[in-house]
């Protein structure tokens, strides 16, 4: 009986990492593509790209800069979960009433503290969407990790499927399940407060 606990920890901790790392580069990118005209086309097409690449295939060209370990599929995670925050960052922002955007002009407010103190906070609940997709589609993705040494409950999906146990493979399988369908539950819940308070 495989002790499922240190792989359900493992497995959170790779999407943690990747998800910071992502929201960090994702908003900056989004804020990029916001601010400097003709660049968004450029930084979208790059993030649907890396899309329409399969996991295998994207993960076999990291490993060979990182190697075999957690920090591949922590770089391949962080490269999936980019499209929805770049994209949600980038709507939210250009979404915001251009009044808005004129009445902190007209207080004096410069560009970026209109960003910090006005724009970023109106379009965080767009921008928390994306993150809550990015999120689920790492905890399902982060799988894939046991192909090239990396940690996590792919290791009992991928011994379950060698040696055709489908115990081991819904040991590895359903902890995955639970967790994607507990945080998309938890992370709406919060969406839709801070969709309430936006309004």
């Amino acid at each position: 009986m495989i002790n499922l606990w240190p792989l359900i920890l493992e497995h959170m901790l790779i999407v943690v990492v990747a998800t910071v790392i992502s929201i960090a580069l994702g908003v900056v990118l989004g804020v990029i593509a916001y601010w400097v005209r003709h660049v968004d086309t450029v930084i979208m097409w790059c993030a649907e790209a890396i899309q329409t690449i399969p996991s295998l295939a994207l993960l076999a060209m990291l490993m060979i800069f990182f190697g075999l370990g957690n920090t591949t599929i922590i770089a391949g995670l962080v490269l999936y979960a980019l499209l929805p925050i770049v994209r949600n960052t980038y709507t939210g922002l250009a979404g915001i009433s251009h009044h808005i955007k004129d009445a902190a002009r007209g207080m004096g407010m410069s560009k970026l503290q209109r960003l910090i103190k006005i724009e970023l906070p109106l379009s965080f609940p767009l921008i928390f969407s994306g993150i809550k997709i990015a999120v689920v589609n790492s905890l399902s993705i982060a799988v894939m990790g046991v192909l090239i040494g990396a940690g996590g409950l792919g290791y009992p999906i991928y011994r379950g499927v060698q040696t055709r146990n489908l115990e081991r493979i819904l040991n590895g399988a359903i902890p995955v399940v639970l967790m994607a369908l507990i945080f998309d539950y938890t992370m709406s819940k919060i969406e839709q407060r801070l969709i309430k308070r936006a309004r």
